[in-house]
């Protein structure tokens, strides 16, 4: 018994077609995402938090997200979602609204600094070649991101990661670039002293 199938060949480029679509799709949509992402992401911490309403307790995620481009710029973000995919996507939208750039020197800060937001305190100190990132947790994964590779650090006080957070940011946003610097002579130093000391015998 001879069984003929018959194959229509038009099917069969059409088919062909849409393969060939689907994977230039693909690629294009991979170097897309490669191009568009300009920031790395990292979750810090996940809480489920409750709140209580009449029919009982109602259950929701809070994510703490922090981006960075690796350079000098970086953001913060706290937010609540449903779940913890939604709770991580909002904190990430609401870290990229709020970017900073950083005043980086040599890999390294250029000056100690410290902040203090509720509770948490963070103190952040310039380090010489080689030192590495000296930070614990949630200083850490904001340091990771900054660009800088060489620095000192210590949280004081509370250990609330989203006020530890906000501190460092605050921390790494108050400090001043080299150009701001301003140094003073100390033959300026002694005129001035001089300049004083005149004045005061002169009353």
């Amino acid at each position: 018994m001879v069984v003929h199938i018959k194959v229509d060949s038009r099917h069969l480029q059409i088919q062909q077609e849409k393969t060939d679509w689907s994977s230039s799709m693909a690629e294009y949509n991979k170097q897309v995402s490669e191009e568009v992402k300009e920031f790395e992401e990292v979750v810090i911490n996940i809480d489920r938090v409750a709140r209580v309403v009449k029919g009982g307790r109602r259950f929701r995620f809070k994510a703490l997200v922090v981006v960075g481009d690796g350079k000098n710029r970086v953001g913060v973000g706290v937010s609540k979602g449903a779940d913890v995919q939604a709770a991580v996507t909002k904190a990430t939208a609401v870290a990229k609204k709020n970017i900073s750039n950083i005043s980086i020197f040599n890999n390294t800060i250029p000056h100690d600094v410290y902040a203090k937001v509720g509770g948490a305190k963070v103190l952040l100190k310039p380090a010489s070649p080689g030192t590495g990132i000296i930070a614990g947790g949630t200083v850490r994964a904001i340091l990771n991101v900054t660009g800088v590779h060489n620095v000192l650090s210590k949280s004081l006080g509370s250990s609330n990661k989203v006020n530890t957070a906000y501190a460092t940011l605050n921390a790494l946003g108050a400090l001043e670039p080299k150009e701001s610097w301003t140094t003073t002579n100390s033959a300026d130093i002694k005129t001035k002293k001089a300049t004083k000391k005149i004045k005061e015998e002169a009353k």
